[in-house]
């Protein structure tokens, strides 16, 4: 599973948590020595048919969240070396040069020094934005929200999931998009067509071998969602990948932040969904596992 692959220190934001071009290249190495690098056909294949057996020491690479970093750094690399990508952009970014709340928040807290003292700001903007909310304190919010994570902060954990869903949207909306003007820019359409992928480069890549699923559509946590709202989420994601020439019968999707419940995998059986992949850090069984659950493992679990 990888998100940003960038020049780091040489990039506008070299704390954005993401892996640089040279790790990228050296976990390549790894993988084409350790591994099979397959392709999302070979699973399918493989699922469909008990006879068709997997290569030893199958892998398959997943890139989330649709980044112009994977037209620019991961594809031309991968076509090289002849491994296919999958690749999951969310359709709302892409159509309509929105950047989602989830990177806003990231390139925000790229862009701070103290987490600590944006917490408190954050809480301060919300008894500004919001004076009838019935806000909680920080030590509130870290005892519910900031566990145990791998790769952030207890403060940094409360803050992207306090921003993400546990304040009401018509709150934490303009408090994400105030941070993200001051901090980042103002200009949200143009930071949106450098970040992420465009229709062309999707179309170059598909010519090539890559594969696109979904990501859903607005890059929302799904099983936060109603039944109904799950459905237009879907929806307009299957219409954003049909539009791409991605056959209906044929597709597969990862979720948003790792996000799924029964209703939703109900959903999608009845889509006809082939493949759903989680963020459980661990390796597939196939034997073992839903096909529509598949855990996947992050790039910083792998040698670079």
């Amino acid at each position: 599973m990888y998100h940003y692959v960038r020049d780091l220190g040489r990039s506008r934001f070299p704390a954005i948590k993401g892996l640089s071009l040279e790790r990228f290249s050296r976990q390549l190495d790894y993988i084409q020595a350790q591994y099979t690098p397959i392709t999302i056909e070979t699973l399918l294949d493989a699922l469909q048919s008990p006879e068709q057996a997997l290569p030893p020491n199958a892998i398959l690479l997943t890139f989330d969240d649709g980044y112009s970093d994977h037209f620019a750094n991961v594809f031309p690399v991968l076509d090289a070396r002849g491994i296919q990508g999958c690749f999951f952009p969310p359709a709302e970014a892409i159509l309509e040069h929105k950047v989602l709340d989830v990177n806003k928040i990231h390139f925000v807290l790229a862009s701070v020094r103290d987490p600590e003292a944006l917490l408190h700001r954050v809480l301060k903007l919300v008894l500004e934005t919001a004076p009838d909310y019935p806000l909680q304190s920080k030590d509130f919010y870290c005892e519910k929200l900031g566990g145990d994570h791998r790769f952030d902060s207890r403060e940094v954990v409360t803050l992207k999931r306090l921003l993400q869903r546990e304040l009401p949207e018509p709150i934490r909306q303009p408090v994400v998009q105030g941070l993200f003007a001051e901090y980042v820019t103002n200009d949200e359409t143009a930071f949106a067509c450098e970040l992420y992928l465009s229709l062309d480069q999707i179309a170059c890549m598909r010519r090539h071998g890559m594969h696109f699923g979904s990501h859903g559509y607005s890059h929302a946590w799904l099983n936060h969602l109603a039944p109904q709202a799950q459905t237009v989420e879907i929806d307009r994601s299957l219409e954003f990948l049909k539009n791409l020439g991605i056959a209906a019968d044929n597709w597969t999707i990862c979720y948003p932040y790792g996000g799924f419940n029964d209703s939703l995998l109900q959903l999608l059986r009845s889509r006809g969904c082939r493949l759903g992949f989680s963020v459980e850090a661990r390796m597939a069984d196939l034997d073992q596992d839903d096909r529509l659950t598949l855990p996947r493992i992050d790039t910083t679990d792998l040698p670079s």
